[in-house]
């Protein structure tokens, strides 16, 4: 069938109906229709396989946050054994700690069926031990690290 005998057999009619609604102020747009389900079509393979990467990606990026925030709650449980040692520490020590708390807790907000019991009494033993060296000012002065360096 050439083209001549489409335009003349009536399908000349429906190309023009087509182009008509597409045009008209009626929200029916046949060719955006018929051009995404041609796409759909074309591209079914292609969609498959990034759902299936997304959805890996998805699992990947869950871990990650998860082993971040493991990672936010073994530094907060090793600087409060530092504490119950009489390990003292810097104001800056206290500070970083108390950002790797606001991490941990904002990924513990968003996660509720995070298991979150294991630090929070950690949490709260650096918040007192941070306002009482805050009211005595007698946080440590320099890390011991950079002492040695002085010493050396």
């Amino acid at each position: 069938m050439s083209i001549q005998e489409i335009l003349t057999g009536g399908g000349g009619v429906l190309v023009v109906v087509m182009t008509l609604v597409q045009f008209a102020p009626v929200k029916v747009n046949p060719w955006s229709w018929l051009g995404r389900m041609i796409g759909r079509a074309i591209n079914a393979d292609v969609s498959k396989r990034l759902d299936e990467i997304e959805k890996k990606l998805d699992g990947h990026i869950t871990m990650d946050d998860r082993r971040m925030a493991e990672s936010h709650r073994a530094r907060i449980l090793h600087f409060n054994n530092e504490l119950l040692r009489d390990i003292d520490h810097t104001h800056e020590e206290f500070r970083e700690v108390l950002s790797e708390i606001d991490d941990y807790e904002a990924y513990c907000d968003e996660h509720p069926d995070y298991p979150n019991n294991r630090a929070v009494l950690a949490i709260e033993n650096i918040r007192e031990v941070y306002k009482e060296r805050l009211k005595k000012r007698d946080f440590l002065q320099e890390s011991s690290a950079a002492r040695k360096e002085r010493e050396t």
